[in-house]
């Protein structure tokens, strides 16, 4: 399996989200996930399915060896808030330590420093190997990186060919932080898309997996989530085969500014 590094941590490359998933099928795809050689899964308060996920972990017998990140929910970042919610994660997923805790989506109402510093505390305390930031803008980046006490060493969001996001990636890179793409088949999006199609046909592969491969070679950590056993298969063999530079610039051409799917009410204002 590839990692990704960042500030000496490392995150495999390819993960398991599990936006959306809920009970008895949630605990055995993280499980089934888990056995086929996956060693990441991301999970969050606002999922409301952290108990599933930690019932998936224990039941693959292989807690040792999967980084699991979970993603303090927006209305839980005053500092008190927070550390209640990150012991409350904890008893839920039955883990002694979260190995990567993000705040889920930024909250103008809680000043950053405040937040981080009760972030920093819950790594300083035992209860987090890492932390990060999920939803974080260029500007927002940079007061988080300049108030952390501990190093971020990521930044999750919204990232697939169809949504241009140059300029919080290379934020990202200059600040040292791995990116992880969430939705990053684009919810589906990439089955019928015909540059996609046509690229996978060159390699024997599904528009889903050249759509992963292209992040992927970007050295993009991807979680795309998917309900379906047989998919977990799939979506790792993205890293089976290699995109060509002409192959990964027209793709890179399907990208827009308005590309985005996940719109809610309380997003920052985007780069």
């Amino acid at each position: 399996m590839n990692f990704v590094e960042a500030k000496d941590f490392k995150i495999p490359i390819v993960g398991l989200g599990t936006w959306s998933l809920r009970g008895r099928d949630c605990a055995r795809l993280v499980e089934q996930a888990i056995r086929l050689g996956y060693r990441h899964i991301d999970t969050a308060q606002m999922y409301e399915n952290e108990t599933e996920v930690g019932e998936g972990v224990h039941a693959s017998g292989l807690r040792a060896k999967v980084m699991v990140t979970t993603k303090v929910h927006p209305e839980s970042l005053a500092p008190h808030e927070l550390e209640r919610s990150v012991k409350g994660s904890l008893v839920k997923l039955r883990l002694d330590v979260i190995d990567l805790l993000l705040i889920h989506w930024p909250n103008p109402k809680v000043p950053l420093a405040e937040t981080l510093g009760a972030m920093a505390r819950m790594k300083q305390a035992g209860l987090t190997r890492q932390i990060g930031v999920s939803n974080f803008t260029v500007a927002l980046l940079a007061e988080a990186n300049k108030v952390s006490s501990e190093p971020l060493v990521c930044n999750q969001i919204e990232y697939h060919p169809f949504l241009d996001q140059d300029k919080v990636i290379a934020a990202c890179r200059k600040a040292g932080m791995a990116v992880v793409a969430y939705s990053p088949i684009a919810r589906g999006g990439a089955k019928g898309d015909k540059v996609l199609e046509k690229i996978g046909k060159v390699h024997g592969k599904s528009a889903a997996q050249v759509c992963l491969r292209w992040l992927t070679q970007q050295g993009v950590v991807v979680i795309p989530r998917t309900s379906r056993v047989e998919r977990l298969e799939e979506n790792l063999g993205n890293l089976s085969f290699d995109l060509s530079d002409a192959e990964i610039k027209e793709i890179t051409g399907l990208g827009r500014r308005d590309g985005r799917i996940v719109k809610v009410a309380w997003a920052p204002t985007w780069d």
